[in-house]
């Protein structure tokens, strides 16, 4: 009997060690991830001498799959999100379909890595993130440091007289425009994809909140809409037109929006240069100094999608945007349309994957968002405020993508891993009664529902 009292003790310790081993090993992963997140996007590289030099995103990425490969047992059947499966008919096609693409050889040497280094944000995020503590921190780092990409350069700017980038007007003359920090290399355009990215964030999870949250807020946003006007970029104005109308349609108070919408244009107006203003009204007036430039961005679209007819099917291959132009075009341009860049590089059928993958996205949204109403879930939840954060952040991409490319960037594939992550939780809190699926004003208690969020 001693024996066998033994032996199950020792049974038992063995289960404690290897279940502590775990959690650290699940601890270590996150904590580096978070790092990994801090290093990618405030570029450590560029403001630390010698520390580009141990090449801390490969080294970063390869520890952290070392880890979750650690943790497999723990992972079994995350891979069964639809999500995930559709990521995986994409990287199937673009292997299958290899032989078939005009260059081949550009794919293997040259376009793969950056394609792996975006795609490896939705692995990461979703099966690390999870729980409702990681998930919050990771939305504030990851927040952070957009919100940290805006505010630098506009200190720059304000105190140096610093713009990082310039625009063609006409007749030779150039006007400056507001780009990433040195640090940052990130052209104007792209420094307002960042700031639409993060305005959502801060509206839905900084402003419902109490009134600390809401001087941070009202300190913070003034800030990020002036970068906007400095970097005169069109396409992040159109996407955060898509936000407020978003904020607008939810909104139980459309006067007072359309009040401070009207207070926003008249400051913004009085703030704006005369060639600021010309900029923007180009959208609308093709008469004004840019509308040429507005008008041959929409020429250049169109173009895109032309060139990607010249092989419909399997396209020109991974990351053979630049290469296809300079053949065709003698340019050597980047895509301005995700979508043109699709069928560009993917044909279309792989333009029909990806936008698969992208619809796998905003049916869980979708499907998340109906949970919530009928469980009459109160709007000032956690949970229910970043589903409306990331249906606004859907569908700002969806639109910028007209005037952005993605294929190989990270922004599509950070938020399906986010939206996995996201989706797991609320299926598996609406099980176990958390705080955060808390309905109305009932007591905090178990909500069981028939279907999980899939």
């Amino acid at each position: 009997m001693k024996q066998g009292m033994m032996a199950s003790g020792r049974h038992a310790t063995q289960g404690t060690v290897g279940a502590l081993d775990t959690r650290i090993v699940s601890q270590l992963s996150f904590v580096l991830y978070l790092y990994f997140i801090l290093d990618f996007f405030l570029r450590f590289s560029a403001r630390i001498p010698g520390y580009g030099a141990i090449r801390p995103t490969l080294l970063a990425v390869a520890t952290i799959s070392i880890l979750l490969f650690l943790q497999r047992d723990k992972l079994r059947g995350r891979f069964d999100d639809p999500i995930f499966k559709a990521i995986f008919v994409l990287f199937g096609y673009i292997v299958v379909s290899l032989p078939l693409v005009e260059w081949p050889g550009s794919v293997v040497r040259a376009n793969i890595d950056p394609f792996v280094k975006a795609v490896v944000f939705l692995f990461f995020t979703a099966l690390i993130i999870d729980t409702e503590k990681r998930l919050k921190w990771f939305v504030v780092v990851f927040v952070f440091c957009q919100v940290f990409r805006v505010l630098e350069p506009l200190y720059l700017n304000i105190t140096q007289g610093y713009w990082g980038s310039s625009t063609y007007l006409d007749k030779g003359e150039f006007a400056d425009r507001l780009a990433g920090a040195p640090a940052d290399v990130i052209n104007p355009n792209e420094l307002g994809f960042v700031i639409a990215t993060a305005i959502p964030f801060l509206h839905y999870l900084l402003w419902p909140l109490g009134w600390k949250s809401k001087l941070l807020y009202v300190a913070i946003m003034p800030a990020m809409l002036y970068a906007l006007i400095l970097t005169m970029s069109r396409g992040a104005f159109i996407a955060l037109l898509v936000v407020a109308f978003l904020v607008f349609k939810e909104s139980r108070h459309k006067m007072k929006l359309i009040v401070v919408a009207v207070m926003l244009v008249v400051g913004a107006l009085s703030v704006m240069t005369p060639i600021q203003k010309d900029r923007y009204l180009s959208l609308v007036d093709h008469d004004t100094t840019g509308g040429a430039s507005a008008e041959g961005r929409l020429k250049g679209m169109v173009g895109e999608f032309k060139l990607g007819l010249t092989r419909p099917v399997v396209g020109h291959g991974l990351g053979t945007t630049s290469e296809a132009k300079f053949h065709k075009w003698g340019s050597t341009k980047a895509s301005h349309n995700l979508y043109g860049e699709l069928i560009i590089e993917l044909g279309l059928i792989g333009f029909v994957i990806f936008l698969r993958f992208l619809y796998q996205i905003a049916r869980k949204l979708s499907v998340v968002r109906s949970r919530f109403a009928a469980l009459n879930m109160s709007d000032q939840s956690y949970y229910s405020r970043l589903n409306k954060c990331l249906i606004a952040v859907f569908w700002m991409y969806a639109v910028y993508s007209l005037n952005y490319w993605g294929l190989s960037q990270y922004y599509w594939y950070l938020l399906g891993g986010l939206v996995i992550a996201f989706g797991r939780l609320v299926d598996k809190d609406s099980h176990t009664g958390s705080p955060d699926m808390e309905v109305g004003t009932e007591p905090r208690v178990k909500y069981p529902l028939a279907h999980r969020v899939r």
